[in-house]
């Protein structure tokens, strides 16, 4: 028997014995897709095929035949990827291009997903920050230069949501600093700053999870990886334009020297904030990186983040939420999402939001009042630490980056869905 399996993506359905609602059917070492099985969605059947095939044990794919085109083969992958299975696909293209732009995802997506998927005695602050460095140095090592601000450091350069969320961890938080600057001027503008929640473990602090909740909280740094997954991609498209990045990256622990509710921070632009929860942790690490991301003055802020449950309640695990005070801003990372074929769906952001995390001792709280939406209260929380209280900037709730267990479109852990929304946004903006 062939060791290599020849995949065909065909129109209509299968034919007997197999039957007309059979997604696959084979012959020999040829396995055919169905478009007509997936109700017209050649897409969804690509992927679904291939999570069939997986799942099947089949190891080695060559897709073969005229059913193929870029999204389609790169769906085919989306679905055949399996942490823990190595797998092998031909592409089945001998267009350069097409060959070149599908590795440049793979290297991205495949980093996203393992970085992510990585356990967090293994991937902490200051491995996550490293490993993303070392992956844009190899994409770019002219371009890309880099700092690690570690433990107390942080509180030295006023970094204080990173290092209080952080300090209950024997491992210490870092920040990570990148500039991708391919003009080699040091005085070129920056177009865009990426700001990506790095969180590798998060058991709620003192807020503590239950067991249940707790234990996916290793793909808690799903906004840092997807941002430095969709820079990657994009500077191996060939971008042109100088961008930073800035990774927010701690262990979210429970110790004696932890943070505690009623503790108060007060920032670098002299907010002071009053940690009534230490489980919405997200939100005070991402306040550093927006600071620093403003002392830049990008044209565009972009930050992402698997911040709330409130956006996966509202739009489950298909879509990422987007959320800017600006049309136009969240216009653009919707067109780039629908260009390359990822979901993104905007939620409610209006000026209102910013009062409703009051507090009786600071100027604001970490938490929404009751009855809030808490994914648009813990935006506004953010576009407090945003030059203007949130001009230019977008915000990425990744409620699509992570699947608690496989589905029929994908395997259990990171999916990288996001990342070329990132990578289209920084091309076109």
């Amino acid at each position: 028997m062939a060791k290599v399996m020849r995949v065909h993506l065909v129109e209509g359905t299968a034919e007997e014995p197999w039957g007309e609602a059979a997604l696959l059917s084979f012959n020999g070492s040829e396995a055919y897709i169905h478009i007509g099985a997936a109700k017209g969605a050649a897409l969804f059947a690509a992927q679904r095929g291939a999570r069939r095939l997986d799942g099947m044990g089949v190891t080695e794919v060559a897709l073969s035949g005229e059913g193929w085109d870029i999204e389609r083969r790169w769906a085919f992958w989306a679905g055949y990827f399996n942490p823990r299975v190595s797998k092998t696909i031909d592409w089945g293209t001998e267009d350069a291009k097409e060959q070149q732009e599908l590795a440049a995802r793979e290297r991205a997506a495949r980093w996203v997903r393992e970085i992510t998927n990585g356990t967090p005695e293994d991937v902490p602050p200051r491995v996550l920050a490293e490993s993303a460095a070392g992956m844009l140095q190899k994409i770019a090592p002219q371009a890309v230069s880099f700092r690690i601000i570690a433990g107390d450091e942080l509180l030295q350069e006023g970094f204080v949501g990173i290092h209080n969320v952080g300090r209950g961890s024997v491992r210490e938080p870092v920040m990570l600093q990148l500039d991708y600057n391919p003009t080699g001027k040091a005085d070129a503008p920056v177009d865009t700053c990426l700001v990506g929640k790095g969180i590798t473990f998060d058991s709620g602090g003192y807020s503590i999870k239950p067991s249940n909740n707790m234990a996916t909280m290793k793909s808690d740094m799903g906004g840092a990886a997807m941002v430095t997954g969709g820079l990657a991609l994009a500077i191996a498209r060939g971008l042109q334009k100088r961008v930073k990045l800035y990774l927010c990256c701690a262990e979210n622990l429970v110790s004696g020297h932890a943070f505690k509710l009623g503790d108060i921070i007060e920032y670098k632009n002299g907010v002071t904030v009053e940690v009534l929860n230490t489980d919405a942790e997200g939100r005070l690490v991402l306040a550093d990186g927006l600071l620093a991301a403003g002392e830049d003055k990008p044209r565009w802020l972009l930050d992402a983040a698997t911040l709330t449950g409130a956006a996966k309640m509202a739009v489950g695990r298909d879509f990422n939420s987007v959320f800017s005070f600006e049309d136009e801003v969240a216009q653009k990372v919707l067109d780039a999402a629908a260009r390359e074929s990822e979901k993104a769906w905007r939620l409610p952001l209006e000026r209102f939001h910013l009062e409703q995390t009051p507090s009786s001792f600071a100027d604001i709280s970490n938490i929404g009042i009751e009855g809030s939406p808490g994914a648009s209260t813990a935006a506004a929380f953010l576009a407090r630490f945003v030059p203007e209280e949130g001009n230019n900037w977008v915000h990425m709730d990744l409620s699509g980056s992570y699947q608690p267990a496989a589905n029929d479109l994908w395997a259990t852990g990171a999916k990288g869905h996001g990342l070329r929304t990132i990578a289209r946004f920084l091309q076109d903006s």
